[in-house]
């Protein structure tokens, strides 16, 4: 993958990557449902080969179903079985809660407790 930003967008949902020291950030933007849930899946799965690490920037996220939660975790194992690491970052309280009430929230508990922030 280039170090130029690309973008893959879907209607309600749209993602642009980026290179940031030895990972991929991918900026989401929209609506992360169950209409636009694989869209992210198959974009970062593409990505999870070319790098060591993805970081899933949700700070435009302005919403989050029971199937964007399958969409985080389908990512998840597919990255932990290619030893690649997964954090997610600038994600608003709404989306914390919703990772707590499904406890996924000790799934992505190392960007989930700090409150990760790019600079």
């Amino acid at each position: 993958m280039s170090p130029d930003p690309a973008a893959a967008p879907a209607s309600g949902l749209t993602l642009q990557t980026r290179a940031w020291e030895d990972a991929l950030i991918v900026h989401c933007s929209g609506r992360l449902t169950l209409e636009h849930s694989s869209a992210l899946k198959d974009h970062v799965r593409s990505l999870i080969p070319t790098t060591r690490g993805v970081i899933l920037d949700l700070k435009d996220v302005t919403r989050m179903d029971s199937a964007g939660l399958g969409a985080l975790v389908a990512i998840y194992i597919s990255a932990k079985k290619a030893k690649c690491e997964i954090a997610l970052i600038n994600y608003y309280q709404s989306i914390k809660d919703l990772l707590g009430l499904t406890n996924l929230l000790t799934v992505f508990e190392s960007c989930a407790q700090s409150g990760m922030r790019l600079p």
